[in-house]
């Protein structure tokens, strides 16, 4: 199945985070993402900068940056010196007064540009910047924690993005509450990537790399 399957390291073991990246490196992970939470966009603080960089150091994937901050135009210098061409940085549009401004930056530096869209956003509101993104990524539970229930409501918001990526050049992603059903039901619609978190990826007993295949095998 020809997905990109990202890990949600808010969920890893901190306290073997060396090795959670090695085993989710051999397990054939995409990609590592990392939500970063200032407290104020969201209510909750997640990982912080010494986490992205050591992440960066420990893998040779790629990095999926998740910005959830208020006004990352002020900060997005910090985020692009951190990481290396290739990687991505999504920024929610709601918190920044320009983001395409914040996006060109993202562009300029070689990193792959990419908004995330909570679910009480509309598609129609981001509508123009769907021209200069590579990625989005839609939210199926309200941003700030993980463990939360999916959202039925967001679904509708899949069916409205899909036909308009073939034009506009992006691909779409999903976030939040994702088991291997939505990915069996999403997938075939055009859904290119899934972050997995707590729902079928962390915290189980099954091994990263058991789970990953699993994933990678479902009939769809």
């Amino acid at each position: 199945m020809d997905i990109e399957l990202m890990a949600s390291m808010m969920c890893a073991d901190f306290g073997r985070l060396g090795q959670e990246v090695r085993e989710l490196d051999e397990s054939g992970i995409d990609s590592f993402h990392i939500d970063i939470m200032d407290g104020r966009y969201v209510p909750n603080y997640a990982m912080s900068l010494n986490d992205l960089r050591f992440i960066r150091s420990a893998t040779d994937k790629p990095l999926d940056v998740h910005l959830m901050i208020e006004h990352p135009n002020n900060t997005i210098d910090i985020f692009i010196n951190s990481l290396r061409p290739g990687d991505t940085i999504y920024i929610h549009p709601e918190a920044e007064y320009h983001p395409s401004t914040t996006l060109q930056k993202i562009i300029n530096a070689g990193m792959v540009p990419a908004i995330a869209i909570n679910p009480g956003t509309s598609v129609e509101t981001i509508y123009e910047m769907l021209r200069i993104v590579d990625k989005v990524l839609v939210m199926s539970v309200n941003p700030g924690n993980a463990g939360q229930m999916y959202l039925n409501y967001v679904g509708e918001k899949y069916k409205k993005l899909l036909p308009m990526k073939e034009e506009m050049r992006f691909e779409v992603y999903w976030d939040g509450a994702c088991s291997s059903d939505k990915i069996k039901t999403f997938a075939p619609m055009g859904v290119k990537g899934f972050v997995l978190g707590t729902t079928v990826l962390f915290g189980k007993e099954t091994s990263y790399k058991e789970t990953i295949t699993k994933i990678r095998n479902l009939e769809i």
